[in-house]
């Protein structure tokens, strides 16, 4: 290491960690704590900025990556505002709340323990992709050449965590809310604490399991869409008798719903729910959505006198297309969800508390608010499949029904629809996958018959 005339020189390094929207790797072959402290003084020398947020997760690595960062960034002449445990979204709320240059999460968010990461966002929490300058962070931490400021920066903890739940609370009207019984499963991430808080102002009676934040996740990686991770949702609800249940993902800015009897419930159709939710408070609102699964979604926002917008998949497509629209809210049937007043960011807080709205104000169980969309637009829930060859696939799909389809869309892969079904088969942004969804108008039968079809012409 070397420093001249304002510029710090480390030797280059080979970088494997940085992806399409953010860092993830392996600790510490992948990510360790010099290249967190590289982040750091590239984050400052591409940014410029004075001052930034840094949050962490729970995992064992996490503590000592956020410090090696916080020395890189105070090293560079910015100053560090740690808030600690938290979750992703509460970087994006003190980012924006305090009007700040930019934060930073590590997590790994989903991921097993032995991974980690980092999130990035600039002013008004605006996210940080390959587009828009995670391809030139990634340069400047191999390249090793940082430049400064004269005064170091200093860094200063802090809790928000009373003005984020302040903030959480103002899209519900608690005097209207019933004590419904929720059954929680935080998956031993950071979820847990902010549901200590909430309970303490809402009228709902948590019944939990996995709430102790863990970082080495006993109970299996936080990530609940993979089915082997529902069961213990599924049987909380079913034990306590439960009127809903939630689970969340490591750093929860994802949440995923089941019904009372335990059933889970496909995120596209929370989209829906959410949208009409939305809608009562923003009527004729724009409302952003994703173009694996739409036919239920423009349904809904149509009749509720809304203007449905489809946008590619990927939290910085929608962030960035919410705010060229000024979309009250977008939806990802992945379980991203997006609101205006939250910076458009997303969050796996608001989405929970609003469905509870709903349920309380509709006074009927999640699973008669989901029903009649289920059965008038059954879907194949996402399918992937493991392919060198994707491109050559993609072809082959689209040769196969270019000439019966009625409209071809590639705003995400490629969307083929027919007069009662249609289909959209995309690339995965990180692994050599294919991942497919099918939906009907109203036709399970037809559902099979042709996600069947599908998956042999992928192979």
């Amino acid at each position: 290491m070397k420093t001249s005339a304002g510029v710090m020189v480390m030797e280059s390094r080979e970088i494997t960690c940085f992806k399409a929207y953010d860092v993830r790797g392996k600790v510490p072959d992948e990510l360790d704590e010099e290249l967190a402290y590289r982040i750091g003084r590239a984050y400052v020398t591409l940014f410029r900025p004075r001052k930034v947020v840094v949050g962490r997760d729970v995992r064992p690595s996490s503590l000592p990556l956020a410090r090696a960062l916080q020395q890189g960034l105070n090293d560079g002449g910015c100053h560090v505002l740690d808030i600690g445990l938290c979750g992703t979204e509460q970087v994006y709320f003190a980012t924006f709340h305090l009007d700040l240059d930019g934060g930073i999460m590590v997590t790994a968010s989903h991921n097993p323990s032995a991974y980690n990461g980092m999130k990035f966002v600039r002013r008004n929490a605006i996210p940080v992709s390959s587009d828009s300058g995670l391809r030139e962070l990634e340069r400047l931490v191999a390249k090793g050449a940082f430049t400064g400021g004269t005064e170091r920066g200093k860094r200063e903890e802090a809790d928000l965590t009373g003005a984020y739940i302040g903030h959480l609370l103002s899209y519900v009207e608690i005097k209207r809310l019933r004590p419904l019984k929720i059954a929680c499963n935080p998956g031993n991430g950071c979820a847990g604490p902010i549901l200590d808080r909430l309970k303490e102002r809402l009228p709902f009676e948590f019944v939990t399991v996995y709430h102790e934040p863990d970082g080495t996740f006993p109970n299996g990686a936080p990530n609940p869409l993979l089915p082997e991770n529902r069961e213990a949702t599924v049987n909380l609800v079913r034990e306590t008798a439960a009127e809903i249940g939630i689970a969340w993902d490591g750093d929860f800015d994802r949440c995923f719903f089941f019904d009372e009897d335990g059933n889970f419930i496909e995120g596209y159709y929370i989209v829906g729910l959410l949208a009409q939710s939305v809608l009562k408070r923003n009527p004729g609102a724009t409302i952003i959505h994703d173009p694996r699964l739409i036919w239920n979604t423009i349904e809904i926002v149509q009749e509720m006198g809304g203007k449905p917008v489809q946008c590619k998949s990927g939290h910085t497509f929608i962030k960035e297309r919410m705010r060229a629209e000024d979309a009250a809210y977008g939806g990802e049937m992945s379980a991203h969800h997006y609101f205006r007043e939250f910076a458009y960011c997303d969050s796996g807080m608001i989405p929970w508390l609003l469905v509870l709205q709903t349920l309380c104000a509709e006074d009927k169980p999640l699973s008669a608010l989901v029903r009649e969309r289920m059965e008038r637009y059954p879907v194949s829930g996402e399918i992937n499949r493991k392919l060198m060859d994707q491109d050559a696939a993609l072809a082959k799909i689209e040769e196969h029904y270019r000439l019966q389809a009625h409209d071809i869309d590639y705003t995400d892969g490629l969307s083929m629809a027919f007069d009662i079904w249609r289909f959209n088969v995309r690339k995965s942004n990180t692994e050599p996958l294919l991942r497919l969804n099918v939906e009907t108008r109203g036709d399970r039968n037809l559902l099979r018959e042709k996600t069947q079809e599908l998956l042999e012409l992928i192979g």
